[in-house]
């Protein structure tokens, strides 16, 4: 892929503070990753309703549903994976500089990845919270409800995360959720209260 070239910076003519004044919302992202069939879309699907029920601009960004059309021509490598991170971090980070709640839902699950998707917003003055959507493989595996696990169990899929390929865990995330132990609507409010706390809303 050939970098380009011959391109500078327009700056707009209203900056990203004033934005936020008139739109009266603080743009952020909020990252969710976690094991397939973790809870993460689920939490993350019920988090953005009830943002927008309180009159609050949030818009998911979900891993499976990016991969028909940005990111269609990605495959399950790590490279191919650590791309499909780069450009969903720097999508977040447009939905987030227009002062929009960016909640996106990836497996994400190199570290080095995340952190890179981290410093893209610390470097632009954007928040960043990671949602740590935590359960064992085997609560995953018992939930499977697209069948994955299974599949993969039978060699059907390659580098299945969790089974065939790894995932590292974040070692300090914002928000750590164990979705075998907290209902949905409990995470929605573990993290409504996190972003209260913090000022974010």
């Amino acid at each position: 892929m050939t970098a380009s070239t011959n391109i500078t910076w327009h700056e707009g003519e209203i900056s990203r503070q004033e934005r936020a004044q008139l739109l009266k919302q603080t743009g952020l992202t909020i990252w969710f990753t976690g094991l397939s069939a973790s809870g993460k879309s689920t939490v993350a699907s019920a988090l953005e309703q009830h943002l927008l029920h309180k009159g609050i601009n949030a818009y998911r960004l979900d891993g499976d549903n990016i991969r028909f059309g940005l990111n269609k021509n990605l495959g399950f490598s790590p490279d191919d994976r650590t791309e499909n991170i780069r450009r969903i971090a720097e999508v977040s980070k447009l939905f987030a500089d227009s002062s929009a709640i960016a909640i996106t839902s990836f497996i994400s699950p190199y570290r080095a990845d995340r952190d890179s998707a981290r410093q893209l917003h610390v470097d632009a003055g954007i928040p960043f919270v990671e949602v740590f959507a935590d359960v064992p493989v085997s609560v995953a595996e018992e939930r499977d409800p697209k069948g994955l696990y299974k599949k993969a169990r039978a060699g059907e899929i390659k580098e299945f995360t969790g089974i065939s390929a790894p995932y590292e865990a974040p070692e300090s995330p914002e928000i750590h959720i164990r979705t075998d132990q907290k209902t949905i609507a409990e995470a929605v409010q573990q993290i409504t209260a996190y972003l209260e706390d913090n000022k974010y809303i």
